[in-house]
């Protein structure tokens, strides 16, 4: 019976709000529409929430409700059309606004205790004199370390309105605590995570989102490879899962000649709207090699769609996700918002990459585990002869070359996935966060010893000695490891050794440097 009557009330709520919400967002997208009177349905609402609140046999926390049966209604539609709570909409504009409120560094909480691991440049943190590997003990005067740290926690003090203070208590190298006093500043987040020349007259630049500032970001990072001499650049854009159109048609636009389309959009509510390029590009000429990967997805490929369907650049790598679907976001008062499908895009030759998801929600998340298991990460005819494509169209580039349509962007040159880096090993280290761990807790002393990021690239390597006692590290929090694995992933384990002790004391490029070193993926696009 109570079961029976938790289904009626979810149905009727599901119902009322799904009525209600989609009569608000029929007024928030076409605003010249005659105005629909919402009393009615918002008055059951309000009624059906407070007897829900008020009445009902067991507490029940309305909000939950109301954001599971929108949600639940939403993903009938299509898998990224979501309701979004408070947090997770904050979250999201903040990581594609570029920045946030705060005091500039990022940290790892180990043995309870919150150690500094970056410091962003020029923000609170660095100018009060924090560096990679201090010791946050006490926060305003009062106990900080040891007294169960989360990271939601982190974020509620260190985050703020700007101007505000806060006074850290630091331990610098073991020693005695000191007093910092900071005032919280706006934090730019840069969505260019390495830029860096790689090779001879090579330029990498490696984008992990588009976010509002991408493009201006990019731009930055261009012009320093010019003066650095570039004249081939491999743009990175693995693990880009996409942000703004806008931002991606704009990256675009510096690649291409002015009246090129980029991309047009289009949805039953949405007329056409197409995007060409203008005459502002900074490499309209110039090699252009873009990597891609599975987990590449929506603005990275409209970018790397344009890009080949132009032959404007070859595509190194592996099949894109397969998103093809443009969402706008639908704030309520309340910081909740709704992430709604408002328009199909189409590359230049006409194609949608959007994979199916007729299915159903679960199926369509399922898909990459899909492609592992037929082993198309590892051969370019299981690609090929995947039935997406069969049943796709065949489109063609600007030179004729023939393009597929449905289920991601094919790349021109394919390289397997390499099997050492995704052992069940690595990710339990990587997930525990044991990398950094060691940094701080063993090769400190090691990294002081060179000067600068070429001396550490070039003069230092993981020893067999040292891998061991890694392992050893690492047994006191991973109980289980395969010898297998640790056989299979022993080089992999060593380079992001090397690759997060590199970062901790000189950034994301020598970061990035040290993985591409033994990336096969890299190496190709190289010689492209």
């Amino acid at each position: 019976m109570k079961k029976t009557a938790g289904i009626i009330f979810r149905t009727l709520i599901l119902i009322l709000i799904g009525v209600t919400i989609g009569l608000l967002i029929s007024n928030n997208e076409f605003s010249s529409h005659p105005l629909i009177n919402l009393s009615g349905s918002s008055d059951k609402l309000s009624k059906v929430l407070y007897l829900v609140t008020n009445k009902y046999v067991d507490s029940v926390n309305t909000d939950s409700i109301e954001g599971v049966t929108v949600n639940d209604m939403l993903q009938n539609l299509d898998p990224h059309s979501v309701y979004l709570p408070a947090q997770q909409a904050r979250s999201i504009n903040e990581r594609l606004g570029g920045g946030f409120n705060g005091i500039g560094l990022e940290y790892q909480l180990l043995r309870d205790t919150l150690v500094v691991t970056q410091v962003n440049a020029d923000g609170p943190a660095a100018k009060a004199g924090l560096q990679t590997g201090d010791r946050v003990i006490k926060v305003d005067g009062k106990s900080f370390s040891g007294t169960k740290l989360t990271i939601a926690r982190v974020a509620k003090l260190f985050r703020g309105d700007k101007d505000t203070r806060i006074i850290l208590g630091v331990s610098k190298n073991n020693g005695p605590v000191k007093d910092y006093v900071l005032k919280r500043g706006r934090i730019e987040l840069s969505s260019v995570d390495a830029a860096y020349i790689a090779g001879k007259n090579i330029g990498y630049v490696k984008i992990s989102k588009f976010a509002t500032k991408t493009d201006v970001d990019f731009q930055d990072a261009l012009k320093r490879l010019k003066v650095d001499g570039m004249e081939k650049l491999v743009l990175d854009l693995r693990g880009n899962g996409g942000g703004y159109l806008n931002t991606a048609t704009a990256l675009a636009d510096e690649f291409l000649p002015k009246g090129k389309l980029i991309v047009y959009t289009l949805g039953v509510h949405e007329p056409r709207t197409d995007y060409f390029a203008t005459d502002s590009g900074l490499y309209e000429k110039g090699r252009l090699v873009v990597i891609m990967d599975e987990y590449s997805a929506s603005a990275s490929e409209i970018l790397a769609g344009a890009l080949q369907d132009l032959d404007r650049a070859t595509i190194v790598g592996r099949r894109s996700f397969g998103k093809g679907l443009v969402q706008q976001q639908f704030p309520f008062g309340d910081g909740t918002a709704v992430n709604l499908t408002v328009a199909r895009y189409y590359t230049p030759s006409g194609r949608s990459i959007q994979k199916s998801y007729k299915n159903g929600v679960a199926s369509y998340r399922n898909e990459l585990a899909d492609r592992v298991r037929k082993g198309e990460l590892l051969n370019e005819k299981n690609s090929l002869s995947d039935s997406t494509f069969l049943k796709g169209s065949v489109f063609h580039t600007s030179t004729g070359r023939k393009v597929l349509s449905f289920g991601g962007i094919m790349p021109d040159v394919f390289v397997p996935a390499d099997t050492t880096q995704n052992t069940q090993l690595v990710s339990d280290l990587s997930g525990a966060q044991l990398f950094t761990a060691y940094v701080i807790d063993k090769l400190q002393p090691q990294l002081k010893k060179f000067n600068t990021d070429y001396e550490f690239l070039t003069q230092y390597n993981i020893s067999d000695e040292t891998f061991g006692d890694f392992i050893l590290y690492a047994s006191r929090t991973v109980a289980q490891m395969n010898l297998q694995e640790m056989h299979t992933s022993r080089n992999v384990i060593k380079t992001l050794l090397k690759a997060n002790a590199a970062r901790f004391k000189w950034g994301n490029n020598a970061y990035y440097h040290v993985l591409n070193e033994s990336d096969s993926t890299f190496k190709t696009a190289l010689k492209q």
